[in-house]
Parts: structure tokens; C-alpha cells; sequence
């Protein structure tokens, strides 16, 4: 009497791979997110090196992604890290903000990062606070809603003040009460230096409000989001085990 040999099918490639995925998401996502978040810094020295071609082809990427107006934006390779709008509008007069976040810098002013500071901020520290989430991910319970809510305030009110002030702006950009912060020196009885209150500039009390409130918001996405997305893959893994361990008794 003959018997039908049992034949153990090999596990697929593409299981293989969504196996492996399952286990090391946090890994390839911190990689390619670690490439998203530096390539705007490199296009400021691809432009210092003569590499315009590959230079432009990044800030058209990232115009998807940030607003990239100059007066709150980084600047690599020039005497100041960042400009104030008069500074700029003397090589580059427009009150057109499309206009206006075309500039991407010269060889006397330097190159400007890709995104603005706010950006660096929101998706540097989504960056850091996901490599921390893969340090401590066995001991980090998820960010209630109420709680992202409370982190993101911040950002909400900083954004929503700027949009508000560029529309009282009008036509004149730099004119809004967020540019001159008079409020906020009446507030605090001048107690700061002068230059803390206007402007945008490195260190100024708007660029300290973008670069915290960016971070903190990066945090909070992270705390929220990875928890859960930690829990699917390893449902998704038990599954794949399951299967596999079926295949190999068939």
C-alpha cells in the first residue's frame, strides 16, 4: 500500500519579508524618517558645492511640505544662521509669500535648510522621540488623547497667533502683531533684551515658540501613535506565526 508523501510547503518571500518587517518596522521607519529629516540640511551644502541640480530638486520636494519662507528659516554658509524680512527684502522685495519663499539664498547671505525652524522642530524631535520610543518601547504605556491634546495646545496656539498675524499683515508681510510682539513686551514690562520681542531671528521670542512647541508636538505624535502601531505588528506577527506553524505540521 502506497503512501502520499507529505509535502511541507516553504514559507513566501513575501511572508518572509512581512515577517521580518513585523519585527523591525520601528528600525526601517527610523531610517528612512532619519533620511526625510536630514536631506533638507544637505541641500544647502549641495548649493555651496556647485551641485545647484540635485540642490533645487530637494527644495522642490520639500515646498510639499513646509511653507519655506526665508525670515524662519535656517541659513548654512553665511555670517548669520537667520534673516530678518527687511534683510531680505533688500535683494528680495516682494509682500507675495509664494514669492517670497522661492529665496533660497546667495552666495553672501549663505543657503537656506529646506524647511523652516519649525519644521526642523517638529519632525527633528518626532525623529529622536521615535529612536527613544525604540529604547524604552516596553515601558512606554500610550499618550491618552486628552493628553496629546494638552502637548499639541501649544503648537495650535503658536501656528493659529502666526496665521492670524499674516493676515493682518496683508500685503505687508512683517506688520502683524506677531512680528513685533508688542503685546507681549507690555505683558512682561520690557523685562527681556530689545531684540527678544520682534522678529524672527535666532533666539528671538517667536523662534524659541517654534523650535519648543515643533518638538513637543513631535513627542506627543510619537507617545500617541507608536504604542498602538507596536501592538498591531505583533498581532499581525502572532498571525504569521500561527500560520507558519500550520504549514510546517501539514
Amino acid at each position: 500500500m502506497s503512501s502520499t508523501p507529505i509535502v511541507i510547503r516553504a514559507p513566501k518571500r513575501s511572508e518572509r519579508w512581512l515577517y521580518w518587517f513585523t519585527d523591525h518596522w520601528l528600525l526601517a521607519f527610523n531610517l528612512a524618517w532619519g533620511v526625510f529629516v536630514l536631506a533638507p540640511w544637505l541641500a544647502p551644502v549641495l548649493m555651496k558645492i556647485g551641485a545647484t541640480g540635485v540642490g533645487d530638486g530637494i527644495y522642490w520636494f520639500y515646498q510639499f511640505f513646509c511653507h519655506q519662507l526665508p525670515e524662519r528659516s535656517f541659513f548654512l554658509f553665511g555670517p548669520q544662521p537667520m534673516y530678518s524680512l527687511p534683510q531680505i527684502s533688500l535683494i528680495w522685495p516682494t509682500g507675495d509669500p509664494n514669492v517670497l519663499r522661492q529665496f533660497i539664498g546667495n552666495t553672501d547671505f549663505g543657503w537656506k535648510v529646506a524647511y523652516s525652524d519649525r519644521m526642523v522642530s517638529m519632525y527633528t524631535g518626532f525623529w529622536f522621540a521615535s529612536i527613544g520610543y525604540a529604547v524604552l518601547r516596553r515601558r512606554v504605556p500610550p499618550l491618552p488623547i486628552w493628553g496629546y491634546a494638552l502637548l499639541i495646545l501649544p503648537m495650535a496656539l503658536d501656528g493659529g497667533t502666526h496665521f492670524l498675524s499674516d493676515i493682518q499683515s496683508g500685503a505687508a508681510l512683517g506688520l502683524g502683531f506677531r512680528d513685533s510682539n508688542a503685546w507681549l513686551a507690555q505683558l512682561t514690562n520690557n523685562a527681556f533684551p530689545a531684540t527678544f520681542y520682534p522678529g524672527d531671528a535666532l533666539g528671538s521670542f517667536n523662534s524659541i515658540m517654534r523650535l519648543l512647541t515643533g518638538a513637543l508636538f513631535g513627542l506627543a505624535s510619537v507617545w500617541l501613535a507608536w504604542p498602538y502601531a507596536d501592538a498591531a505588528f505583533n498581532e499581525v506577527r502572532e498571525q504569521l506565526d500561527e500560520k507558519l506553524s500550520r504549514l510546517m505540521r501539514a
